[in-house]
Protein backbone atom coordinates (compact mmCIF):
# COMPACT_ATOMS: atom_id res chain seq x y z
CA UNK A 1 0.00 0.00 0.00
CA UNK A 2 1.31 3.44 -1.09
CA UNK A 3 1.77 5.71 1.58
CA UNK A 4 2.59 9.39 1.19
CA UNK A 5 2.54 11.53 4.53
CA UNK A 6 3.41 14.62 4.72
CA UNK A 7 4.26 16.91 7.58
CA UNK A 8 5.81 20.32 8.78
CA UNK A 9 3.54 22.86 7.92
CA UNK A 10 2.02 25.56 10.32
CA UNK A 11 1.88 29.13 10.64
CA UNK A 12 5.06 31.42 9.90
CA UNK A 13 5.99 35.08 9.86
CA UNK A 14 6.24 36.96 6.86
CA UNK A 15 10.24 36.20 5.90
CA UNK A 16 10.43 33.57 8.31
CA UNK A 17 10.92 29.69 7.51
CA UNK A 18 9.80 26.49 7.62
CA UNK A 19 10.61 22.42 6.32
CA UNK A 20 8.36 20.06 5.65
CA UNK A 21 8.76 16.44 4.53
CA UNK A 22 7.15 13.82 3.18
CA UNK A 23 7.96 10.19 4.24
CA UNK A 24 6.98 7.56 1.86
CA UNK A 25 6.27 3.80 2.40
CA UNK A 26 5.38 1.33 -0.03
CA UNK A 27 7.32 2.53 -2.84
CA UNK A 28 10.28 2.15 -4.44
CA UNK A 29 11.79 5.41 -3.38
CA UNK A 30 14.99 5.89 -5.38
CA UNK A 31 13.45 5.51 -8.43
CA UNK A 32 10.37 7.87 -8.11
CA UNK A 33 10.71 11.60 -9.22
CA UNK A 34 9.30 13.28 -5.84
CA UNK A 35 7.72 16.24 -5.53
CA UNK A 36 6.13 19.36 -3.58
CA UNK A 37 2.55 20.77 -5.06
CA UNK A 38 1.03 23.35 -3.74
CA UNK A 39 -3.03 25.05 -3.59
CA UNK A 40 -4.98 27.78 -2.44
CA UNK A 41 -8.57 27.63 -2.70
CA UNK A 42 -10.37 28.33 -6.04
CA UNK A 43 -7.15 27.26 -7.85
CA UNK A 44 -5.52 25.23 -9.70
CA UNK A 45 -2.75 22.91 -8.05
CA UNK A 46 0.40 23.82 -8.88
CA UNK A 47 4.31 22.73 -8.97
CA UNK A 48 6.72 24.33 -6.39
CA UNK A 49 9.83 22.28 -6.92
CA UNK A 50 10.65 18.81 -8.27
CA UNK A 51 13.68 16.54 -7.87
CA UNK A 52 14.53 13.24 -9.91
CA UNK A 53 16.07 10.10 -9.12
CA UNK A 54 19.39 11.23 -10.20
CA UNK A 55 18.87 14.46 -7.96
CA UNK A 56 18.04 16.68 -10.67
CA UNK A 57 16.34 19.46 -9.34
CA UNK A 58 12.88 21.84 -11.06
CA UNK A 59 11.51 25.19 -9.29
CA UNK A 60 8.83 27.36 -9.85
CA UNK A 61 9.34 31.09 -10.20
CA UNK A 62 7.93 32.14 -7.59
CA UNK A 63 9.96 30.21 -5.35
CA UNK A 64 13.69 30.25 -6.80
CA UNK A 65 16.34 31.18 -4.34
CA UNK A 66 14.19 30.78 -1.71
CA UNK A 67 13.14 27.42 -1.82
CA UNK A 68 15.34 23.92 -1.37
CA UNK A 69 14.41 20.62 -2.14
CA UNK A 70 15.91 17.54 -1.21
CA UNK A 71 15.90 13.83 -0.93
CA UNK A 72 16.78 11.00 1.59
CA UNK A 73 16.79 7.58 -0.39
CA UNK A 74 18.15 5.79 2.91
CA UNK A 75 14.81 7.03 4.57
CA UNK A 76 12.75 6.95 1.76
CA UNK A 77 11.87 10.52 3.00
CA UNK A 78 11.82 14.18 0.74
CA UNK A 79 11.71 18.03 1.66
CA UNK A 80 11.29 21.21 1.27
CA UNK A 81 12.81 23.83 2.96
CA UNK A 82 11.27 27.14 2.90
CA UNK A 83 12.47 30.82 3.57
CA UNK A 84 12.22 34.26 3.32
CA UNK A 85 8.57 33.08 3.11
CA UNK A 86 5.96 35.26 2.15
CA UNK A 87 2.38 35.91 2.55
CA UNK A 88 1.67 34.46 -1.36
CA UNK A 89 3.32 31.35 0.18
CA UNK A 90 0.17 30.40 1.93
CA UNK A 91 -1.36 27.12 0.62
CA UNK A 92 -1.79 23.29 1.48
CA UNK A 93 1.38 21.62 0.65
CA UNK A 94 1.17 18.02 -1.20
CA UNK A 95 4.10 15.86 -1.89
CA UNK A 96 3.94 13.70 -5.01
CA UNK A 97 5.56 10.33 -6.53
CA UNK A 98 5.95 10.59 -9.94
CA UNK A 99 6.89 7.37 -11.76
CA UNK A 100 6.70 7.55 -15.77
CA UNK A 101 2.66 8.21 -15.78
CA UNK A 102 2.01 7.10 -12.10
CA UNK A 103 1.70 9.50 -9.67
CA UNK A 104 0.62 9.38 -6.30
CA UNK A 105 -0.30 11.98 -3.57
CA UNK A 106 -0.10 12.87 -0.13
CA UNK A 107 -2.90 14.52 2.10
CA UNK A 108 -1.44 17.46 2.15
CA UNK A 109 0.02 20.17 5.02
CA UNK A 110 -1.40 23.41 5.47
CA UNK A 111 1.35 26.42 5.35
CA UNK A 112 -0.05 29.84 6.44
CA UNK A 113 2.26 32.65 6.18
CA UNK A 114 0.94 35.62 8.51
CA UNK A 115 1.81 38.29 10.73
Amino acid sequence: QVQLVESGGGLVQPGGSLRLSCAASGISFSMYTMGWYRQTPGKQRELVATITSSGNTNYADSVKGRFTISRDNARNTVSLQMNSLKPEDTAVYYCKATLVSIGRWGQGTQVTVSS
